[in-house]
């Protein structure tokens, strides 16, 4: 309900971490009280060993929330180099797509070239020199040859990096669903872990 969940928000912000922090120094307050207050000797050394554990359990508790606070600045640099990770790879992604762009243009150039060859060797065919114009279509041939290898040569090479980029976004979006999986983990694990510790103080 909104009451209970309302206690146990300012029981929070009271208790810093909810690790009993208030409880164990108001129960310090009383002990040295008492110690002050004490009329035998046996009551007052047990007071004070009272007191002695109260620290150590305090000193406990700092360290641990040193110990989480350090693994929290040690995720957040990793976080941190991944996400420049992710920028590089999508940046390298640009470049490939770049550089897909101009072999496209390429490959259209061949095939504009290979088409005016074509135009061009019709042409040719109704010289009145036989002999000439059959050495020009071979010469022709030979050079539409290398240029249909040319022309395969870039459309495989094309279909590379189509796949590889393919691969390379497939590796990002995979990447990213692992970072928020992550992150839904860790804020359930700490909602246990909050939920376990003040099941533990009632």
């Amino acid at each position: 309900s909104f009451s209970t969940d309302e206690v146990i928000r300012k029981r929070l912000l009271i208790d810093g971490d909810g690790a009993g922090d208030d409880r164990r120094i108001n129960l310090l307050v009383k002990s040295f009280i008492k110690w002050c207050n004490s009329g035998s000797q046996e009551e007052g050394y047990s007071q004070y060993q009272r007191m002695l554990s109260t620290l150590s359990q305090c000193e406990f508790s700092m360290g641990k929330t040193l110990l989480v606070y350090d693994m929290n600045l040690r995720e957040m640099e990793n976080y941190e180099k991944i996400y420049k990770d992710i920028e590089n790879s999508i940046a390298a992604a640009h470049e490939k797509i770049s550089e897909c762009k101009k072999q496209i243009l390429q490959a259209k150039r061949i095939r504009k070239n290979r088409q005016e060859y074509d135009a061009l060797a019709k042409v040719i065919q109704h010289h009145p020199d036989r002999h000439e114009t059959l050495k020009q279509l071979e010469a022709l041939g030979k050079e539409l040859q290398n240029l249909s290898h040319i022309k395969e040569n870039v459309e495989d090479k094309l279909e590379l990096r189509r796949k590889q980029f393919h691969v390379l976004l497939s590796t990002i979006h995979e990447l990213q669903q692992t970072l928020e999986n992550d992150e839904k983990l860790s804020e359930a694990e700490e909602s246990q872990e909050t939920q376990m510790e003040a099941e533990t103080k009632q």
